[in-house]
């Protein structure tokens, strides 16, 4: 019998062990499972301020696409807007020289006044667009406020050149064989 009650203690003490160690792996794993609820709250956390970041730079992208195409289209209508611009200022400068030349011509004694005439309304026409932005106050010489030009004894007149007379000829206003 003592040998059965030794038994019967030593398995008491057993089953206590076992049971103390239970105890401790329960409230082990009852620790572990606050910590992962922890964890997982705090992951729950940081996903949404991903997804707000995301959404945030999403939205931040799609303005600066918008505003890019917005920058890209302004910059589009003022390249036109300049290219247009220098075709005009060219035509004028291209009618400006031709209207100098007729000028030229009749001070030489050429009668070209209808072409003259004709060439600062050419001018006038070019002039126009070239200068619909401009809002500059500038001051006009008197051929190109439209008064008549000072000719003869000018002492600003350009030395007339062949290339006065190849022009009014290719213009069929200078006739070699007539007298002036």
């Amino acid at each position: 019998m003592d040998r059965l009650a030794a038994e019967k203690e030593t398995a008491r003490s057993q089953l206590s062990s076992v049971k103390s160690q239970l105890q401790g792996m329960k409230e082990k794993s009852s620790a572990q499972a606050r910590k992962i609820e922890e964890l997982e709250a705090r992951l729950a956390s940081e996903f949404s301020k991903v997804e707000k970041a995301k959404a945030e730079a999403d939205t931040i992208m799609a303005v600066y696409r918008a505003d890019a195409k917005a920058a890209q289209v302004q910059a589009r209508e003022a390249t036109e807007t300049a290219q247009t611009r220098a075709h005009w200022v060219a035509e004028l400068a291209k009618c400006q020289s031709r209207r100098e030349t007729l000028e030229e011509s009749h001070a030489r004694g050429f009668n070209l006044t209808e072409e003259i005439i004709k060439a600062k309304e050419l001018e006038a026409d070019a002039g126009a667009p070239a200068s619909d932005d401009d809002d500059d106050d500038e001051s006009k010489s008197g051929s190109e406020s439209g008064e008549d030009p000072i000719i003869g004894d000018s002492s600003t007149l350009h030395a007339f050149s062949e290339g006065a007379i190849r022009e009014a000829r290719a213009l069929g206003t200078l006739d070699v064989d007539r007298a002036y």
